[in-house]
């Protein structure tokens, strides 16, 4: 497997996919037909020496992904909207004010709750290490529930599935397959540069990074904790990204916990749902120069 640098995520009804300063954006119409829609990418952040800084690239990286993210997704929803017409400023207004309070919420679910939490254990359990490692636990067990409950809801399913198809056409043609529709069915749902990963990394590291957090104010335990949260992001960013460009038996331990998290966000997509994969790889990236140069 080679690395390509082609990167994405599913959206509603169909899937972005990344090259360097392009994406493009696919997405299967009520009436059945694919639209895509290339753009150029002008993110937040303009410095490219500080963009290339190792840990720190990681949180811009981060950002960088959330405002791509959720201007793919503004966009996808646009053709949900049974022609009625939108305000486009005032929907990514709205989706920049989303972003921040599904920001804090996680920071608050995925970070303070299981710190309150461990308080619990404080009462009877006077080991650092042991009350850091519990905490962590938590922190785990919580971001599972999360995943797997909201895999019950329609809407998310079928976002699984593109995400699902996404990861198998960046697979297909990372391993050298012509891209189409069989040789895409027959790839991986699983790769190593997925956000999941990331996400899951963050909730590991974080326990790695707790353990030496050694005072006594509570309030000041918290507060270094959630200051913490952009290195741990850069770290998690650093390992994500030597994963994807390598393959070895290190990489793969590591790899390990994010792919099984992956079984449960990514499910088996359909054709038409690969066919939107494909038809959104083709528009910003020339697999086949790729693979004739790399592979």
């Amino acid at each position: 497997m080679k690395y390509s640098g082609v990167g994405g995520q599913a959206v509603l009804e169909g899937i972005m996919m990344r090259n360097g300063d392009k994406y493009a954006v696919a997405v299967r119409k009520p009436d059945k037909e694919i639209d895509v829609q290339v753009f150029d990418y002008k993110g937040p952040f303009k410095s490219e020496k500080v963009k290339n800084i190792p840990i720190v690239r990681g949180v811009f990286n981060f950002v960088d992904s959330l405002y791509l993210g959720m201007t793919s997704l503004l966009h996808s929803a646009s053709f949900a909207e049974d022609e009625e017409e939108i305000d486009l400023e005032k929907e990514k207004q709205m989706m920049g004010g989303v972003v921040v309070l599904s920001v804090l919420l996680a920071i608050g679910i995925f970070f303070v709750l299981p710190y309150l939490i461990s308080l619990f254990f404080q009462s009877f359990i006077h080991s650092h290490f042991v009350i850091t490692l519990l905490e962590g636990l938590v922190r785990i067990c919580i971001f599972m529930a999360y995943v797997g409950l909201i895999t019950f809801m329609p809407d998310i399913r079928r976002t699984y599935m593109y995400h699902g198809a996404e990861h198998k056409c960046i697979n297909c043609i990372e391993h050298g397959l012509e891209l189409n529709v069989e040789n895409v069915r027959n790839s991986s749902k699983q790769h190593k540069r997925c956000g999941t990963s990331f996400l899951f990394l963050v909730v590991l590291i974080s326990i790695v990074f707790f353990m030496f957090i050694s005072v006594e104010s509570g309030v000041l335990k918290l507060v270094i904790r959630l200051l913490l949260i952009p290195v741990i992001a850069g770290v998690s960013y650093e390992v994500i990204r030597f994963a994807g460009r390598y393959d070895n038996w290190f990489v793969n331990i590591i790899s390990a916990p994010g792919l099984l998290m992956q079984k449960i966000t990514t499910l088996e997509p359909d054709d038409d749902m690969i066919e939107v994969g494909i038809a959104s790889v083709e528009a910003v990236f020339d697999w086949k120069t790729w693979q004739k140069e790399n592979l």
